[in-house]
């Protein structure tokens, strides 16, 4: 009954392709993101913004740059944690080896290097698609995984292998509790969000989906695949990068290799699964739910074990998550192939016609 856009007349193509043509999901999001920014340092404590809320925000942005690739232009990847690494590692070396270097420009050069290692690793997808291609990008997390332990440049010949930032500030502000480490990391996410929106929404979003749908058809069209997908590897990476800069620099402060192993590119990609592919909104759904889902686990378990009289240990939650994991991947990819998203789009579809049968 609320949610209806009778009466709400466009005049204008400008107003017809806005990003939420409909008034009442326009104010729903301004509001929603108002209450990010301004409700959520009110209401929430320490444990959850270090447990829940930065790491949230930080995995939605990287799963955004995995939905650009995965989700619009359809090119498999298994190595979306060797482009935080990059990112993360590269946007670290920038921010010591160069003097009074500010952090967000940091950030952005680990992202830029990224960007350029996604590409390298972009061209098989010029010849090989589908299992192949998944393979080959699985090269890139493996080439980096080995990089970054063994070539002590990346590390600034650290001997225990692992680096450190600290006193992290920008434009005078500085950047040390977790109230302000959320607030800027959701800035970026927000930020990139946006442009991720338009991205997809424009020509070389249009050509990204028409690649995935069908490559052949979208060269005989004139749609040039060599371009499209480098540029989807290059976005993709780009975002991806920063995502891992703001990981370890925000999130972590001290990190080592092993934080952006191949379970970290897994990851990514149930995100995507689970959350919808080819879908911006889909991604904070699948980030939100992995990162939630094992918090729920391990207070939920326990709990369930204490009524029924059995000891639940760390290892059998931790075994748990897994086959949970498993089970909803394989539940969303027969069920709902399209994720949490697409259900989210039939429950407004239900609400516009709500109350009247359908």
């Amino acid at each position: 009954m609320f949610y209806r856009e009778n009466g709400q007349f466009k005049i204008a193509y400008r107003a017809d392709q806005q990003i939420f043509p409909i008034a009442q999901d326009r104010w729903a999001v301004l509001a929603l993101i108002a209450f990010a920014f301004i409700g959520v340092p009110f209401l929430a404590d320490g444990y959850l913004f270090r447990a829940i809320l930065i790491p949230f925000v930080i995995l939605s942005l990287a799963a955004i740059g995995v939905n650009i690739l995965v989700g619009y232009c359809g090119q498999i990847s298994l190595g979306s944690g060797a482009f935080m690494a990059v990112g993360a590692y590269m946007a670290y070396n920038v921010f010591v080896r160069i003097e009074d270097m500010p952090l967000v420009l940091a950030l952005l050069a680990g992202g830029f290097f990224a960007m350029l290692v996604g590409i390298v690793f972009g061209v098989p997808s010029l010849r090989v698609k589908g299992l192949y291609l998944a393979v080959a990008t699985l090269a890139a997390q493996f080439f980096c995984d080995w990089a970054f332990a063994r070539i002590g440049w990346f590390t600034n010949s650290s001997s225990s292998g692992s680096v450190a930032v600290s006193n992290l500030s920008f434009l005078g502000w500085t950047i040390d509790s977790p109230v302000e480490k959320y607030l800027f990391c959701l800035t970026f996410t927000a930020t990139f969000a946006l442009l991720a929106k338009n991205l997809v929404r424009g020509a070389i979003g249009r050509e990204w989906m028409a690649i995935r749908d069908m490559d052949v058809a979208a060269a005989v069209i004139g749609i040039r695949p060599m371009y499209a997908k480098l540029s989807a590897f290059a976005v993709s990476s780009f975002i991806i990068g920063v995502a891992g800069g703001l990981w370890a620099f925000v999130h972590l402060g001290s990190w080592e290799p092993a934080a952006f192993s191949i379970d970290r590119s897994f990851q990514l990609l149930f995100m995507v699964i689970i959350g919808g592919m080819g879908s911006i909104m889909g991604s904070f759904f699948g980030a939100a739910f992995i990162v939630i889902l094992p918090i729920f686990l391990n207070q939920a378990l326990p709990w369930v074990g204490n009524l029924i009289g059995v000891t639940v240990s760390t290892a059998m939650i931790s075994h748990a998550e897994f086959m949970i994991f498993g089970v909803l991947i394989v539940w969303f990819l027969i069920a709902e192939p399209h994720g949490l998203a697409k259900l989210w789009s039939i429950g407004k579809q239900k609400l516009r016609l709500w109350p009247f049968p359908h």
